[in-house]
């Protein structure tokens, strides 16, 4: 499926978004969370197409574990009315006013000798996080909302979930505005995540003369 064009607003998209062709890193590098978008969303087709790619992600035997809702207009207000009946509240809640564009992530469980739930949970993740960087890169503005109403009742009826799937909360889409222009998201310190596994200690290991330890062991 070819990508489509980028909407007429993704140029006026805030500085650190990279030209569409550019390179994944550059993409992850400039990607941030939008609190706080416009009305505009990306049409349906657009949307299909960036989905088809976020599909691409690893998916150990293939079974595809996941599904994605899409909820426009009078969707978000039925959304709105789950959450407060959630929460015991009369009413609807706005929240999900919040954005034109909302997009449920669902895992959807399947029988697997092999590939264990939070194995499926992680694809459907997975889905979700490469969808949210796509959808910056083409220029809009998205931020992954949850809550502990995300596994709710009245809010998985809402959406329709079927007994062996579950909700991983919603993707909030909508243009990036002019008036927020924030930079890239400062890059983590890696060496503070990446590490290597511990050496194995020998049974030869003992105390030398001085009482400190004499590890003879090798490493891995």
């Amino acid at each position: 499926m070819t990508l489509p064009e980028p909407s007429p607003h993704a140029a006026e998209a805030s500085a650190g978004t990279p030209e569409r062709g550019g390179s994944a890193l550059d993409a992850v590098r400039a990607r941030r969370s939008w609190s706080r978008v416009t009305d505009e969303a990306p049409t349906r087709s657009e949307l299909e197409a960036l989905v088809s790619a976020a599909g691409r992600v690893a998916d150990h035997s293939s079974l595809r574990p996941w599904r994605l809702i899409e909820l426009r207009g009078a969707d978000r207000e039925r959304l709105g009315r789950a959450i407060h009946k959630a929460l015991g509240q009369e009413g609807s809640s706005t929240k999900p006013l919040r954005a034109p564009l909302l997009v449920a992530i669902v895992v959807s469980y399947r029988k697997s000798e092999k590939v264990p739930r939070w194995e499926q949970e992680a694809v459907a993740a997975g889905v979700a996080h490469t969808l949210s960087l796509l959808l910056d890169e083409a220029g809009w503005g998205v931020i992954w909302r949850t809550g502990h109403y995300t596994r709710s009742k009245a809010v998985a009826k809402a959406h329709g979930l079927g007994k062996d799937e579950a909700l991983l909360g919603w993707l909030y889409v909508g243009g990036k505005p002019d008036t927020e222009r924030g930079g890239p998201r400062k890059g983590v310190d890696a060496a503070a995540h990446l590490s290597r596994m511990p050496e194995k200690r020998g049974r030869g290991s003992k105390k030398n003369a001085g009482g400190g330890a004499k590890d003879e062991s090798t490493a891995l």
